[in-house]
């Protein structure tokens, strides 16, 4: 492995050599950009390109010349952000970003430090559920004493992203006290009151302890919303911690058409969303709202004499917050800058046209689909075949190097799924997609004489 000799002259920080490299990185990244579409979209080696139009796979991890800017200077100014007493800045610039997006989403008053609640930082969906389930689970053991753990009972859909279940075991729920609700089509694929209410009551009746239940905006695999409102109301029957996955789909609340999905957010005691889902923010952005800082951080405080904030308001109690004790490791990255550059950079206005454009792009797929009396929403339609055709289909899409599409099954049937939320994709490329996918339905139909 090449480098440069090593002497007592380096110089890690050299202002020079910092303006020459940085320019020839940014350099490198604007001609990748420029010829991101000339790249296969999935490939065995480095010449692909999960940024290009294509990519209709997962769900997009979303980036913009903003997000790029604010990545720099997070990492240029290289502040330590987890004490408010090592940089005052970084923390007051997140309480106030966390609140702006919080405002931009529709969310409550409850749960904004405007209000009562309050709000964090923190790089993903897996966190911030880690993070609520041990404060759900310390405010419940506190009444009912630690040696009462195997009591406790967590609550979601069958449509819930894997993240809940890795949670909850990272906290001590036993698997057996998973609660997997059955969602089906009568519902739209979202969890309903009834269904939880008769889980909870079987628990209840065999002693357990209700803990927790996660209601889901924008289900990965299909798109469903649990409703927040009903479901909020059954938490709090039972006193459980309700908490509000909206990772991608959350960002959608900030167009008036689409804040409906977030009703009932007051009736919640954590929200999270995902900025770099949507949001043009780059990875790694995760929102996490919460009703009760208090409750929330007693899980999570750690104080020892090195980390002790001097600066306190003579009651004992901090004037400022520390950071590290929202989250579970104590390091942290100075993420707000990045979410300050892209929503001063392109304001509500622009983040609503670049999701509407997103929108007006898969209802055009989904018509152009419905129109092709080979394809169902959401499958090819025929009999008890369909789902290894669905398979050849979709391997065949992918195989071509110009659009990678994913699948999921639901009721058994195995169904391609196509997400349109690529910061570089637009309706073209969403056509061509549809194009490709009729040009290899037909050949794997004429393969198998359909």
């Amino acid at each position: 492995m090449g480098s440069l000799p090593l002497d007592a002259s380096l110089r890690p920080l050299d202002p020079e050599a910092f303006s020459g490299e940085s320019r020839a990185v940014v350099n490198f990244l604007a001609e990748y950009y420029c010829d991101v579409e000339k790249y296969p979209v999935q490939a065995a080696d480095l010449e692909s390109s999960a940024a290009g139009p294509g990519f209709f796979a997962y769900y997009p991890f979303n980036a913009s010349a903003a997000g790029f800017a604010g990545e720099m200077l997070s990492v240029g100014l290289n502040v330590v952000p987890f004490v408010w007493a090592a940089s005052p800045a970084a923390a007051e610039l997140e309480t106030i970003v966390v609140d702006w997006m919080g405002k931009l989403i529709g969310l409550p008053q409850r749960l904004l430090f405007s209000g009562d609640g309050g709000g964090v930082l923190q790089g993903s969906t897996c966190e911030a559920v880690v993070c609520t389930l041990a404060a759900a689970r310390d405010r419940a053991l506190a009444k009912l004493g630690h040696e009462n753990i195997m009591k406790l009972v967590v609550y979601a859909s069958d449509q819930t992203h894997v993240t809940f279940q890795k949670g909850a075991r990272l906290v001590g729920i036993p698997p057996s006290n998973f609660r997997v609700i059955q969602t089906s089509a009568s519902s739209g694929y979202g969890l309903t009151a009834d269904a939880i209410r008769a889980a909870v009551d079987r628990d209840v009746a065999n002693g357990l302890v209700p803990l927790y239940l996660c209601a889901i905006v924008g289900t990965t695999g299909l798109g469903a919303v649990d409703p927040v409102r009903e479901l909020g109301e059954e938490a709090q029957r039972h006193g459980m911690w309700l908490h509000v996955d909206a990772a991608y789909a959350g960002s959608a609340a900030i167009c008036p058409e689409f804040e409906g999905y977030l009703d009932g957010a007051e009736l919640a005691d954590s929200v999270s969303m995902n900025p770099h889902k949507w949001f043009l923010t780059n990875m790694d952005c995760c929102c996490l709202w919460v009703a009760s800082p208090a409750t929330f951080t007693a899980a999570l405080s750690t104080d020892p004499e090195y980390l002790k904030n001097v600066g306190t308001n003579g009651t004992g109690k901090p004037a400022a917050i520390d950071y590290k004790d929202w989250q579970i490791s104590l390091t942290r990255r100075f993420r707000a800058i990045k979410l300050w550059v892209v929503l001063r950079r392109y304001g509500a206005i622009g983040l609503r046209g670049y999701i509407h454009r997103h929108v007006a792009a898969a209802k055009r797929f989904e018509r152009m689909v419905a129109e092709d009396e080979r394809f169902e929403v959401v499958r090819i339609a025929g009999d008890d075949t369909v789902d290894d055709l669905n398979r050849e289909l979709l391997a065949a899409v992918n195989s071509s190097g110009r659009a990678f599409i994913t699948h999921f099954v639901v009721d058994g049937k195995f169904v391609i799924r196509l997400a349109v939320a690529g910061a570089m994709t637009e309706m073209q490329h969403v056509m061509d997609a549809w194009a490709l996918l009729q040009g290899k339905a037909e050949e794997v139909l004429r393969r198998h004489q359909l």
